[in-house]
């Protein structure tokens, strides 16, 4: 039995990231997301969703561009940080001691810490009501080479990622299943294998 409750974004889970962005000033700034992901794969564009009146909302819309930074569970106090003190009252890369690294395509930083790091051109936002959706091209793509295999995949048992489920961070243990295994399972059946 189902019992209705009232219309919730009870999604989940939803990835964690740090958005970084960059200041007229120079300094730039981070913030914890998990309202996000992928909008379209040609061209790759990586949708985030962002209260108005959070300090980076604006600083993404003068600059023009943002980074997205996937942290593994190394960092996880200092991502928790991000997400509960503003922008505008501490240099989060300063109070947190993450390293920014000038990014290749846009002038956000990017994060050393986090083992996956994506450019970000704003393609457009849209107001939506208590967020605006931020829709950013992905330029370039940045992996730590310690993730990469022999075959030249990225290793996500050594990402270490987590996610965000109403409150709380969950830790990812392993993969259960390759896409598309089904349609593999009715073809061997077929095949008589």
């Amino acid at each position: 039995m189902k019992i209705e409750r009232k219309p919730s974004p009870l999604l989940y889970p939803c990835p964690v990231v740090l958005v970084a962005s960059a200041s007229q000033g120079g300094r730039g700034n981070i913030v914890t997301l998990a309202w996000v992901g992928v909008a379209c794969s040609e061209p790759p564009i990586i949708g985030v969703a962002i209260r108005s009146s959070r300090f980076s909302s604006g600083l993404i819309q003068k600059s023009g561009d943002f980074t997205v930074n996937i942290p593994s569970v190394e960092i996880l106090k200092e991502v928790d940080f991000c997400g509960a003190v503003s922008g505008r009252d501490a240099d989060k890369f300063s109070k947190t001691k993450l390293t920014p690294s000038p990014a290749k395509r846009v002038s956000a930083p990017i994060i050393e810490e986090c083992p996956v790091n994506l450019e970000c051109v704003l393609k457009g936002v849209h107001k939506l009501g208590s967020h605006d959706l931020f829709l950013g091209e992905v330029v370039a793509t940045h992996v730590d080479d310690e993730l990469i295999n022999e075959k030249g995949e990225v290793d996500y048992t050594k990402t270490k990622p987590f996610v965000y489920v109403q409150g709380q961070y969950w830790g990812l243990r392993k993969p259960i299943a390759r896409g598309g295994f089904s349609k593999e399972a009715k073809t061997r059946e077929k095949l008589g294998r």
